[in-house]
C-alpha cells in the first residue's frame, strides 16, 4: 500500500473514533438534560395544576357576579347618560334665561337713563333757567339800587379825598 494512503486510513479512523466519542457525549448530556425537564415538569404539574385549577373555579363560580357587575354598569351609564342630557338641558333654559334677564336690565337701565336725562333737562328748562332770570334779575335791581343810592356816598368820599389829596399838596 501506499504511505499516503495509509495515512489518510488513520486520519479517518481517528476522525470517525472521534465523531463518535462526540455523539456518545451528546447522548449523555442529552440524557441528563431530559432527566432536569422531567423534573421540571414534574414539578410545573405539581404546583401550577392547582393554581390553575382554583383559577377556573374562581371565574367559573365569579362568572355570574362578573355578568350582575357587567349588567349593573351599562345600566349605571345609562342613567349617568340620561342624567347628564337632563343637566345639560337644564343648564342651556338656565343660559338662556339668564341672557334674557340681563337684556331686559340692560333695557331697563337704558330707559332710567333716558328719562333721568330727560328729567334732567325739564329741570334746567323749568326750574333752573327761571332762577338764574330772577337772579339775573335781582342782581341788576340790586346793582340799580346800590348805584342809585351808593352813588351819593362815592361822591361824598370822592370829594372827601379830593379835598384830602388837596390838602396834602404843599
Amino acid at each position: 500500500m501506499d504511505p499516503v494512503l495509509e495515512v489518510f486510513i488513520y486520519a479517518t479512523a481517528v476522525a470517525v473514533i472521534l465523531q463518535m466519542l462526540i455523539v456518545l457525549a451528546l447522548a449523555i448530556a442529552l440524557r441528563r438534560s431530559r432527566v432536569r425537564v422531567e423534573k421540571l415538569i414534574a414539578e410545573v404539574h405539581s404546583r401550577a395544576l392547582p393554581v390553575l385549577s382554583s383559577a377556573e373555579t374562581i371565574i367559573n363560580e365569579s362568572r355570574g357576579k362578573i355578568d350582575v357587575v357587567m349588567n349593573n354598569l351599562v345600566a349605571t351609564t345609562g342613567t349617568l347618560k340620561k342624567q347628564m342630557d337632563r343637566l345639560d338641558a337644564t343648564m342651556n333654559d338656565i343660559v338662556d334665561r339668564t341672557r334674557l334677564q340681563v337684556i331686559r336690565a340692560d333695557d331697563l337701565v337704558t330707559r332710567t337713563l333716558d328719562r333721568v336725562e330727560e328729567t334732567s333737562e325739564m329741570v334746567q328748562n323749568t326750574v333752573v333757567s327761571p332762577v338764574r332770570q330772577i337772579s339775573g334779575f335781582m342782581q341788576g335791581l340790586s346793582a340799580g339800587v346800590s348805584v342809585f343810592f351808593g352813588n351819593n356816598r362815592r361822591r361824598r368820599r370822592a370829594n372827601v379825598r379830593v379835598t384830602q389829596d388837596e390838602e396834602l399838596f404843599i
